[in-house]
């Protein structure tokens, strides 16, 4: 079949298709960058923490009325600490004051240089304890702290935080030294000028979140400080024996409330549950964006359902004719696909470029990845996919007019 005479026809009438094929590029657009976006969300909130099995680990604040003196709540957080660890199906327990996923807690500014105007932020977790052993950290280099290394602090008296030594992720150290093969023994500063505080870099792991669990590569950069303090009463992360996490946190809770002499306030929280709640809005809008790309192909499918039942009733007569002078269906049916395969070809060839400057629009204003070629491949063929099917019907109840139709219209 001859395109020629069906391109003739398509330009004597050309709003219906170029508002088809405009419908196509546009939707193309929304959809190839909806399901990128939807991916990128979908790895983020299935990406790893850090921690390990996080189903079996739960954090648990403590929060008093009134705040005992200094003494008293070093005293109280490491009674605590050991009732924790003589709970059945306890594994391990450390004390922290913010864990991954949780949304609050400390940030501050490093450099590896006083002189340095531009700062990367990091996630600053405290703890006298092994997280290594209780979150199950990774050592990539170095090791991690020695009792020796921890500093207990009271704030009520000092806003100095810094040790001497830190344990930094993979992705900081890399950050702040592109080039070293090795960050260990290494010094960087917390804040910038003469009053940045130097510390030596002792361990490196693997990975380690932010509180913020960010998805941009800031929510890999933290830094873990060997420090005791009491600017929060106590703040616990307790690893369970596998299916023992339900009982433990009751076991918990009960057994803290006995032996604190004052009345607090418990709030215990899974790593899953905290895992939900950081990644509740990403979820909503994946789904939102899925619903509304179903709706563009449903719109879509409709216009061009719409526009070939609609030439379908203008071209009866010539249909008639058509079939009259010895034309089969086979042909009837393939003029009708192939003339919407080039409208929905149009439109997919405008839908890409579209697509590609949508993505380009959204990378400068929120950070988002180039969109891969994939989703610009499977857009296409998607949407050439959804013409043929859309068009098949009307096309083939256009190939069964009869050719007496000629004769009556005649």
């Amino acid at each position: 079949m001859e395109i020629r005479p069906i391109l003739s026809a398509l330009l004597r009438n050309k709003i219906a298709p170029l508002l088809v094929a405009l419908q196509v590029a546009i939707s193309l657009a929304i959809l190839a960058n909806a399901l990128h976006i939807v991916t990128l969300r979908y790895e983020a909130a299935t990406r790893p923490s850090g921690i390990a099995d996080e189903h079996d680990a739960f954090v648990i604040e403590l929060s008093p009325l009134k705040k005992p003196p200094f003494a008293e709540v070093i005293a109280q957080q490491k009674r605590d600490s050991e009732v924790l660890r003589a709970i059945p199906g306890v594994a391990s327990v450390a004390m922290i004051n913010q864990v991954p996923m949780g949304q609050s807690g400390w940030n501050t500014s490093v450099v590896i240089d006083r002189k340095q105007i531009h700062t990367t932020s990091v996630g600053m977790y405290m703890s006298p304890d092994s997280l290594v052993q209780t979150l199950g950290l990774k050592l990539a280099e170095g090791r991690y702290f020695t009792d020796d290394d921890i500093e207990e602090i009271d704030f009520d008296t000092t806003v100095d935080v810094t040790p001497k030594r830190v344990v930094i992720t993979q992705a900081l150290a890399q950050k702040l030294y592109p080039d070293a093969t090795s960050v260990v023994g290494k010094m960087m500063f917390f804040g910038t000028g003469n009053d940045a505080k130097e510390v030596q870099i002792v361990g490196v792991l693997q990975r380690l979140q932010t509180q913020n669990a960010q998805t941009t590569p800031e929510g890999e950069y933290s830094a873990i400080l060997p420090v005791r303090m009491t600017e929060r009463y106590g703040e616990f992360i307790v690893r369970t024996e596998p299916g023992q996490l339900a009982q433990v946190m009751r076991d918990a809770e009960t057994q803290l409330r006995k032996i604190t002499p004052y009345p607090i306030i418990v709030k215990l929280t899974s790593i899953d549950e905290a895992r939900a709640k950081r990644y509740r809005d990403d979820r909503i809008l994946g789904w939102m964006l899925v619903v509304v790309s179903g709706l563009l192909l449903l719109v879509t499918a409709s216009g061009i359902v719409g526009m070939t039942s609609l030439w379908v009733s203008q071209r009866r007569k010539q249909i008639g004719v058509r079939r009259a002078l010895g034309a089969r269906r086979v042909d009837i049916l393939r003029y009708f696909l192939t003339e919407n395969i080039l409208i929905t070809s149009g439109g997919v060839v405008g839908g890409l470029v579209l697509a590609v400057a949508l993505n380009q629009f959204l990378v400068s204003q929120l950070e988002l990845s180039k969109l891969p070629i994939t989703y610009l491949a499977t857009g296409a063929a998607v949407f050439w996919l959804l013409g043929v099917l859309a068009v098949y019907g009307p096309a083939w109840r256009a190939a069964g007019i009869s050719p007496a139709v000629a004769t009556r219209t005649a």
